[in-house]
């Protein structure tokens, strides 16, 4: 009996090993393949134009690009199509509802003192009127007419920035507007702001005089410096610049809202 039983498992073994190796040939895994692409890949010059202009808008939000001083030429019509269409709507909507995410994770305590930091051009109130007349970035910055249009206080709000703003307030966080704007531009900023939906701010910080000709990235994190000397947690930080949320001390989370128009260092 013992015999037979071993006799019997050889045979199904045996019988499962052909199964195996006709059903290997019969089903053989196709070979790795090598495309070649055409060198525009079918595609048209202007869709070759997106293509690159794509590629550069992501290097700049991904802040791999050195220094720049403009947009590229070529991507005059590109940057202009994506701020005034539903691709920047879209992002400044994802951006604003990750942030609102983590800040209601945040076990904001009674000591007042967990802190949420706004840059605001870009990030709370929109220069795109402005922009739009100095080609979205196209022309070198200039300081003494955008200061020009920071005068008359007319920048909307950013909405899905305003209902971030608004969520993080009731939340019970302490918010700090940091911008290097000028001081001499306080009163106009607050009342463009107000204006605009955004109220209830702790403090607005501004540059003041010993501040001009420091680098952004500088200036911020000095005030961050001093809001933690304060006792401050800053929680959250939010701007459309790497120079607002780079440098020390950084939030526990910072979110960087799209801006492929200019940079500020």
């Amino acid at each position: 009996m013992k015999s037979l039983m071993i006799f019997l498992v050889f045979s199904l073994l045996f019988s499962l090993s052909l199964c195996f190796q006709e059903s290997s040939n019969n089903h053989q895994l196709p070979r790795n393949m090598i495309l070649e692409y055409p060198d525009n890949g079918g595609k048209t010059d202007q869709e070759e134009v997106n293509l690159q202009c794509t590629s550069w808008r992501f290097a700049v939000e991904a802040n791999n690009l050195n220094s720049w001083k403009t947009i590229p030429q070529e991507c005059a019509d590109y940057v202009k199509n994506y701020m005034m269409g539903k691709g920047y709507l879209l992002d400044l909507e994802r951006v604003s509802n990750e942030a609102a995410v983590f800040a209601r994770s945040v076990n904001v305590e009674d000591d007042s003192k967990d802190a949420w930091i706004f840059d605001i051009d870009e990030t709370l109130l929109s220069n795109l009127p402005y922009y739009s007349d100095h080609g979205y970035g196209l022309e070198v910055f200039d300081g003494v007419e955008f200061d020009k249009w920071v005068g008359k206080g007319m920048a909307p709000a950013i909405e899905p920035s305003l209902r971030l703003y608004e969520e993080v307030l009731s939340l019970g966080f302490k918010v700090f507007l940091l911008t290097g704007r000028s001081d001499k531009m306080r009163d106009v900023t607050a009342q463009n702001l107000m204006n605009v939906g955004f109220k209830n701010w702790d403090k607005l910080i501004l540059r003041d005089t010993e501040d001009h000709g420091k680098l952004a990235t500088i200036f911020k994190s000095e005030k961050r410096s001093e809001m933690m000397k304060e006792g401050f947690r800053i929680q959250g930080n939010s701007g459309d610049q790497w120079s607002d949320l780079l440098g020390f001390p950084m939030s526990t989370r910072s979110f960087k809202l799209p801006n492929p128009m200019y940079y500020i260092p």
